[in-house]
């Protein structure tokens, strides 16, 4: 046997370590792909979480910037993330509406109570057609909207300070910039 056949079974392994890399590399899962970026918010009634007698549309989103929160009581990340939509709120001054995503409506009036309310009003999405409409993976996520209800922006995961500070508050920043100025500033 030659010094070379010995080296063939070791470079074929190496091209399929390396095809394999390149082609099954996972990337940062919350980065995926949104096919509404730059598409309005899809239409929807839904009652509110306060009020269930009450139903809004997409046109309560219109007006102003809007962060659209998916959360639920049974998702700990949505936990994790609430103090920092707290300080978010309180801060930036960012209107936000919360959907309640597949759960219970008492466990999450209780749960905004004891944590505090974020939001400028939140609606239920119990049998989940809203968060299939706007293609939800699951618990948290959001998308920021600029005056006109497109979506120009999306987050998979919880809001921390650092996605706030690298993502969302440049985004937001680009949109007030438009909205101020006519043109990206």
């Amino acid at each position: 046997m030659s010094r070379t056949s010995l080296f063939v079974p070791l470079g074929v392994f190496l091209l399929i370590v390396g095809v394999g890399y390149a082609g099954f590399k996972l990337n940062d899962p919350h980065e995926l792909p949104s096919a509404l970026l730059g598409k309005p918010f899809p239409e929807f009634a839904a009652p509110l979480l306060a009020d269930s007698g009450t139903v809004v549309d997409r046109t309560a989103l219109l007006g102003e910037p809007v962060l659209v929160n998916v959360w639920a009581t049974w998702c700990p990340t949505c936990k994790a993330e609430h103090e920092q939509l707290l300080r978010i709120r309180e801060s930036a001054g960012l209107r936000m509406v919360g959907v309640n995503y597949k759960d219970d409506p008492a466990k999450a009036r209780s749960w905004l109570r004891q944590l505090g309310d974020p939001y400028e009003f939140v609606v239920q999405d119990a049998d989940g057609s809203l968060g299939v409409e706007l293609g939800v993976y699951g618990a948290p996520e959001s998308f920021l909207l600029d005056a006109r209800g497109t979506i120009v922006y999306k987050r998979v995961g919880d809001i921390n300070p650092r996605i706030w500070r690298d993502e969302l508050a440049p985004a937001l920043a680009r949109l007030n910039g438009v909205a101020a100025g006519g043109k990206n500033e």
